[in-house]
């Protein structure tokens, strides 16, 4: 009997694992995960959207698995949860569409990241949130919204972002679709990128060097440089606590998740890092 297709929409506190694929010297999520599926009868591999590395978080991440025969995703969403460790969870679980692979069907994510530009984050968001006054090439700089917004804009579009990510990731041109800057309250500010593809620490080293050119740490002229020809600089990768793995995107006729339900995020914890904003979190508190 063949064995059904399954998609399933996990969340994840990044702080507790040592990255997303399996490896020696720690726990992964993909260990946790393959793990806990184990004991809920499902003992086959995964194929994540995408690997996410030492403490960053995911609201969304999608995997794709083929579930035994007479072993249904409902089955699966009933049994699995029990047996999955702290910090770290399912939203939905249900038959993938025709076709569907959870990274080659994907055009593109949003990632999140938090930082905190004004006051102190609460102690419920600080392991969450960069705080820019500790990092030593920031220390005592000004970082207006207004500025920083105005970086961001210049970075969207379809470049080589060479300068901006890891050079162990496959360099070649990608499409920033979206960077904007939002607040949600208290001082804490969000960064929200959405593109079809990111290198390898793509989205810290993004964040890390605007808030270093905004701080004047770092030239705009060298800034839009790296932007413009991948021409390399000194730039700083934000820590991973504040980033956030907010969505995976697909096709239409690939997608598992509809539009509701991807505003709903059933399952989702309503504590940090997943919550909308600041005053949500403080409300459900």
């Amino acid at each position: 009997m063949k064995r059904t297709p399954a998609t399933l929409w996990i969340w994840y506190r990044g702080a507790r694992f040592i990255g997303f694929q399996r490896q020696p010297g720690g726990l992964t999520v993909q260990e946790a995960l393959e793990d806990s599926m184990r004991r809920a009868g499902v003992p086959y591999p995964i194929m994540p959207a995408g690997r996410t590395d030492r403490g960053v978080h995911a609201r969304m991440q999608v995997v794709s698995v083929r579930l035994p025969p007479c072993y249904t995703p409902e089955m699966l969403a009933e049994r699995l949860p029990p047996q999955l460790p702290p910090d770290l969870g399912l939203c939905v679980a249900r038959r993938a569409p025709d076709g569907f692979h959870s990274q080659w069907s994907a055009v593109g994510k949003e990632y999140r990241y938090r930082v905190q530009l004004g006051g102190s984050p609460s102690e419920a968001w600080r392991p969450f949130v960069m705080e820019p006054s500790l990092e030593p090439r920031l220390e005592g700089a000004v970082l207006k919204p207004e500025r920083i917004s105005e970086l961001l804009g210049a970075m969207v579009g379809r470049r080589d972002f060479y300068a901006f990510h890891e050079h162990s990731s496959q360099r070649k041109p990608r499409t920033l679709e979206s960077a904007t800057l939002h607040e949600l309250g208290g001082g804490l500010f969000e960064f929200r990128l959405r593109g079809d593809g990111f290198g390898r620490y793509q989205v810290r080293y993004l964040v890390g060097s605007t808030l270093l050119t905004a701080s004047g740490a770092l030239s705009e002229e060298r800034f839009r440089a790296a932007l413009d020809s991948g021409t390399t600089i000194p730039g700083l990768k934000a820590p991973a606590q504040g980033l956030l793995l907010w969505e995976v995107h697909y096709p239409p006729d690939k997608e598992p998740f509809p539009p509701e339900e991807r505003a709903l995020a059933p399952g989702l914890p309503s504590a940090p890092p997943f919550c909308l904003s600041a005053e949500a979190d403080a409300q459900a508190a």
